[in-house]
């Protein structure tokens, strides 16, 4: 007998919704059909009129009202959650307690309180949750892992990492929700320094301690295209920080919104005692090897393009170097979930390991205001 289809919904149609939508209908052509056939059931968006068009445009079956309508609804299996960030919680936990499996858009919550309830509710309920952190699931990241783990470069001594981008960069964008500090949370240090911390966190181990500073550039902004008035920014351009493993490994991460040129410039270079690892998601399907061994006149970095022999890739493409794009690593996060719910291993990163990332990212604003160290304390077990 055939598998049921599960049946998905999306709560919030901009910057990433084509995304989600053509992620969770490629994942069972490239992953294979033990995933079973998946249906777009229904789509909410911030008002009636935009929910429409939103079915019509990306293949939904129908336009809900609004988000509790579609949470509510038994038709729809997963809840995807691609709102601004101050709605995350709320419709999450709404999914979660009406028995949806939730796929959350980074970073889970505007601050590690709010992330706090969300994975509590999450440790409570029976679905299973996934957090959008997409260049995780970049194959060239999964290989960087298993280099790493594996103990190819050694042992780990230091991290430098960074995700710039100039998408804030020009003063006369007008200012919205990502600036605001209740609406956004942080800005530069969430919206793109939570993607890259979670990548070195999933790498080399928790992050113990922090020391950071934050700083507004462009400190304020037109309240529309054109216009005289200005609204004051609210929250980060630039942030940076030092951090400390809880195993000892030191480096540095930076993020900024308002980098001139940088337009996905998600990199690292992790330092081991037996050579190095560096890897730009602006060239996303290379990773760049350094190792100690072999002739001192023959040393240097060699690189790695991506083949059928490396994690993931393979289900894509046949042919070495001949790479993958942006869209297939949400496709890769919705095989992720698909497989869960077909019986397969828990999706991650889940609420609990986002959870980590928030804490950090407050710490580093604690850090940036108190001029010092901080710890970030060990969580306590979720209830």
């Amino acid at each position: 007998m055939s598998a049921e289809p599960v049946r998905v919904g999306l709560v919030g149609t901009g910057y990433l919704g084509k995304a989600f939508a053509v992620g969770y209908l490629e994942a069972p052509v490239i992953f294979g059909p033990e995933l079973g056939p998946v249906v777009l059931e229904a789509v909410a968006a911030s008002t009636p009129e935009r929910a429409d068009a939103a079915a019509r445009a990306l293949g939904f079956r129908r336009a809900a009202r609004n988000w509790q309508e579609l949470v509510a609804d038994p038709a729809v299996d997963v809840v995807i959650v691609n709102t601004p960030n101050h709605l995350h919680e709320p419709v999450a936990v709404a999914a979660l307690r009406a028995g949806k499996h939730v796929h959350c858009e980074k970073p889970l919550a505007p601050d590690a309180e709010a992330a706090r309830r969300m994975a509590e509710a999450a440790a409570r309920a029976r679905g299973f949750t996934l957090v959008g952190f997409n260049y995780r699931q970049n194959p060239a990241l999964w290989l960087a892992r298993e280099i790493v783990a594996g103990g190819e470069i050694g042992e780990v001594v230091s991290v430098r990492a960074t995700h710039s981008e100039d998408y804030m960069a020009d003063p006369s964008i007008p200012w919205h929700w990502r600036f605001s500090r209740e609406e956004a949370g942080h800005g530069a240090l969430a919206d793109v320094g939570s993607h890259i911390l979670a990548i070195v966190t999933w790498l080399v181990g928790e992050i113990g301690w922090v020391c950071g500073s934050l700083r507004t550039v462009i400190k304020e902004r037109p309240v529309a295209p054109g216009s005289a008035e200005r609204r004051v920014v609210e929250n980060d351009d630039e942030a940076r920080f030092l951090f400390r493993t809880r195993a000892g490994v030191e480096g540095t991460i930076e993020a900024s919104r308002i980098a001139h040129g940088r337009k996905l410039y998600l990199s690292f270079e992790i330092t081991g005692t037996r050579g190095s690892l560096v890897f730009d998601q602006e060239r996303m399907n290379e990773l760049q090897l350094f190792e100690a061994s072999g002739r001192v006149d023959r040393r240097g970095f060699r690189r790695l393009l991506m083949a059928p022999q490396h994690p993931l890739y393979g289900s894509f493409n046949t042919g070495p170097g001949h790479g993958l794009g942006f869209n297939d690593q949400k496709v890769v996060e919705a095989w992720l979930m698909l497989r869960a719910i077909r019986g397969g291993p828990a999706p991650s990163p889940d609420f609990a390991e986002a959870l980590h990332v928030s804490r950090v990212l407050d710490a580093v604003a604690r850090s940036h205001t108190e001029g010092r160290w901080v710890e970030v304390v060990p969580e306590p077990p979720l209830a």
